[in-house]
């Protein structure tokens, strides 16, 4: 069964920093395409980011590009986001995602608030 716990959201101020974490069972995030999406109040869920495998590669939504980064730990099994300059356009819940062959896996979701 596939697994994956988002976590480390939080209230930060405008030019803040956050690092979200996915950690996930039952998949390896080694062996998927691992995704960052968030949902904004009244907005529909948006790309966030995505890491490829095999390989690195890494794409972001045009909005983060330079604040944010993803990156995986393997042995850990954990993904994360690093956001840095956060912005009160930030603010939403974030989810992470696993693409396998069996298919999509979903997080649900921690919370991010960027207000003073």
């Amino acid at each position: 069964q596939v697994q994956l716990v988002e976590s480390g959201g939080g209230l930060v101020q405008p030019g803040g920093s956050l690092r979200l974490s996915c950690a996930a069972s039952g998949v390896s995030v080694g062996g998927a395409v691992m995704r960052w999406y968030r949902r904004a109040p009244g907005k529909q869920r948006e790309f966030v980011a995505y890491i490829t495998t095999p390989g690195e590669t890494t794409n972001y939504e045009e909005s983060v590009k330079g604040r944010f980064t993803i990156s995986r730990d393997n042995v850990k099994n954990t993904v994360f986001l690093q956001m840095d300059s956060l912005q009160s356009e930030d603010t939403a819940v974030y989810y992470c995602s696993a693409s396998i062959a069996s298919g999509n896996y979903w997080g649900r979701g921690t919370e991010v608030t960027v207000s003073s």
